[in-house]
């Protein structure tokens, strides 16, 4: 079964290849390069350095970004969830925070701070949290409370409760708010990097729009599509598959 899911899933990749290929002969326009037309610029770019370099900086930032916006709206999303007067009286700012565009989060935080890495990080941090509040907040919410006052009468410690009892019980949740956290978040960092700073995915992709330069601006999302993937295969999943031993 295994083996059939690795062979449907190459097979996907290469019908995409041979999609792209197709369609890049029959434009026969700079606008569409060719996979390898676009494989020989990401090739230029890692061995000139600047791919890496560009790469690293945004990786930074949504390291630092997504670990605050995570660890905070975890925190508060519990609360939330457990509380019932505190989740009634917030839960308008949550609505009204998961509304505002994330575009005019950045241009207020340059605006207010300026053009400084704190302001783009905390720009990133606004916009994640409240998806990430609401996600855990749900989880929270339908925690079963027999098992918790089973977890008390037995004399579980909180630690011994919130590994045990808990966190099974939010790890769906938790690992929800992860991936579409990674597959937002990264997304807003490039904006604030077009806008704002100089270096980073964005601020590359923007000289490329500039410059008409296609095969570059695709090098570069296929560089960065590619270190999610690996951060779902290598960290993710591993995750997910040991958290959910319990189930077998």
């Amino acid at each position: 079964m295994k083996l059939t899911q690795q062979l449907l899933a190459l097979l996907s990749l290469l019908a995409f290849l041979a999609l792209w290929q197709g369609s890049a002969l029959y434009i026969n326009n700079h606008t569409l390069p060719t996979p390898a037309a676009v494989a020989l610029v990401f090739w230029q770019a890692c061995v000139s350095g600047q791919l890496p370099f560009h790469l690293g900086a945004t990786l930074l930032r949504l390291l630092v970004s997504f670990s605050i916006a995570m660890l905070l709206g975890s925190a508060i999303g519990i609360v939330l969830g457990r509380h019932k007067k505190l989740d009634a009286f917030f839960d308008n700012w949550l609505v009204i925070f998961l509304n505002v565009p994330a575009l005019v989060t950045i241009i207020l935080c340059y605006v207010w701070f300026g053009l400084i890495e704190s302001a783009a990080i905390l720009a990133v941090v606004i916009n994640k949290l409240p998806s990430v509040i609401v996600t855990i907040r749900e989880g929270a919410r339908s925690l079963d409370q027999d098992l918790l006052d089973m977890a008390r009468c037995f004399g579980f410690s909180r630690r011994k409760s919130l590994i045990h009892v808990i966190w099974p019980q939010l790890h769906p949740f938790v690992m929800a708010a992860t991936r579409s956290g990674l597959a937002l978040i990264w997304k807003i960092i490039l904006v604030v990097e077009l806008l704002g700073r100089s270096n980073g995915m964005g601020y590359q992709l923007h000289l490329f729009f500039q410059m008409f330069d296609v095969a570059s601006i695709l090098a570069y999302t296929i560089a960065f599509v590619g270190v999610i993937q690996f951060i779902e295969l290598i960290i993710l999943k591993p995750l997910d598959r040991k958290a959910l031993r319990w189930r077998r």
